[in-house]
């Protein structure tokens, strides 16, 4: 039995590569790019590099770094950043075929982002995404994941006329 990884305070971590849906590869396998566990980014910084994980078909580093921002946020935003994070793991869960948790992560996320209550940070579009991950929740849980096309796992975390910016 090995001994488990474990980062330099004493805390449990897993070293293996993962696979584009974050799921743990054999050590020594090639796996997609870690999101450092230490990350910090500002809000701008954090959706930029969100949406170009997003973009690039991988949700689950995406929901790495929204996690990331959710934990250095400042109380106020929390609750916003974790809920742009479980969209993220919604996605993940459709990625990897798991109707059940996908339709759930993406049904609390739409609840947190409507709950947000001010001007979101970084240009984003909380309403249009609330609305994107109820109707993809409804979606899932009718039809099954394979029902959800490709481009629905990339959604557009600004809106319109910033993403242009």
């Amino acid at each position: 039995m090995s001994a488990r990884d474990r980062d330099p305070a004493g805390r449990a971590r897993n070293a293996r590569p993962r696979d584009a849906a974050g799921r743990p590869l054999p050590r020594g396998a090639a796996g997609v790019e870690r999101v450092p566990d230490d990350l910090v980014l500002g809000a701008d910084e954090a959706v930029t590099e969100a949406q170009r994980l997003l973009d690039d078909g991988l949700p689950f580093p995406a929901h790495d770094v929204l996690e990331a921002a959710w934990k250095a946020a400042p109380e106020t935003e929390r609750g916003m950043w974790r809920a742009l994070a479980q969209l993220a793991v919604g996605l993940t869960h459709v990625q990897r075929g798991n109707a059940r948790g996908a339709a759930a992560l993406l049904e609390r996320s739409a609840d947190g982002l409507r709950r947000w209550v001010g001007v979101p940070p970084a240009g984003l579009d909380l309403v249009g995404l609330a609305q994107r991950a109820e109707a993809l929740a409804r979606r899932v849980g009718l039809h099954g994941v394979d029902a959800v096309p490709a481009a629905d796992l990339r959604p557009r975390l600004r809106r319109e006329e910033e993403s242009r910016r």
